[in-house]
């Protein structure tokens, strides 16, 4: 996806004209969140299948397999589909992970919260939609919609998690906001979580399909990101900054996750952005 943002609104007549469709499972090169207001989803993720009735909230992380079905429920469906890069939201992208880390769908109760949250939809469609959208307003409206979403409790108790694994990876994930600038080895997370280095590999692979050092590395180039968009700080700076001593190492990790160099990606942004 080229677009730093890109909201749309999916019918029931949408989700009639899918009915005869054939849709594999896939991976995306963008996060999506999907409102719920009315309708359903079938949803093929993480290796369970599930069926999941609005109003609900669901979070597809870039990367993940998964298979997403919308459809009618007694006649009805109306979802929101956002999808945005994650460095247009790189000052929270890593909370989002967090919060949807272990349960991809989540049935939030029907109140004024909720409209409030199709609310903030339509006017993030309305900027969209304007001759030239304001990306800071758009990005306010979010950040807004997402602060509801986290506020929310499950409606059903079970769904939140009890799994000793996924406590073990929220934790994980907590230890490493307090420490992924600084340059510390896989060991020192494991060593705080009181376990070795490969069971809290094996944790993160079940949880993420990532490795711990993949998500370490995650985590430093989402920051990179925020740095590179949002201050004037130089590309040595930056690296520094996050534990990488040589601007040449910075650059080639960079490039090696991103597939562009520091600068360029600075460049390319400036220009989606201005």
């Amino acid at each position: 996806m080229q677009e730093l943002f890109k909201i749309f609104r999916f019918t029931a007549k949408d989700a009639k004209a899918l009915e005869s469709e054939s849709i594999e499972p896939h991976v995306h090169d963008f996060e999506e969140l999907i409102i719920g207001a009315e309708g359903k989803i079938s949803h093929f993720i993480d290796f369970d299948d599930e069926i999941v009735y609005a109003p609900f909230v669901s979070f597809v992380t870039q990367g993940k397999p998964h298979l997403l079905r919308p459809q009618t429920h007694e006649g009805k469906c109306d979802l929101w589909v956002i999808r945005f890069r994650s460095e247009f939201m790189s000052e929270t992208i890593f909370k989002l992970y967090g919060y949807f880390h272990n349960r991809a769908n989540i049935t939030l109760p029907t109140n004024r919260c909720f409209n409030r949250l199709t609310s903030l939809c339509e006017m993030m469609l309305d900027e969209v939609e304007r001759p030239n959208p304001n990306l800071s307003i758009i990005k306010q409206l979010f950040t807004s919609l997402l602060t509801m979403v986290y506020n929310e409790k499950p409606e059903n108790p079970d769904q939140e998690s009890s799994n000793a694994h996924s406590q073990t990876y929220a934790n994980f994930l907590r230890i490493l906001e307090e420490n992924f600038r600084r340059p510390v080895k896989i060991s020192f997370y494991a060593e705080k979580l009181f376990m070795s280095k490969r069971n809290l590999n094996l944790i993160c692979q079940e949880v993420m399909q990532q490795s711990v050092g993949e998500i370490i590395e995650t985590r430093k180039l989402t920051e990179a990101k925020n740095l590179l968009i949002n201050t004037n700080k130089t590309i040595a700076e930056i690296g520094f900054e996050l534990g990488y001593n040589e601007k040449a190492y910075f650059s080639k990790v960079f490039k090696r996750k991103t597939g562009q160099t520091p600068s360029a990606f600075k460049k390319e942004m400036k220009q989606l952005i201005s």
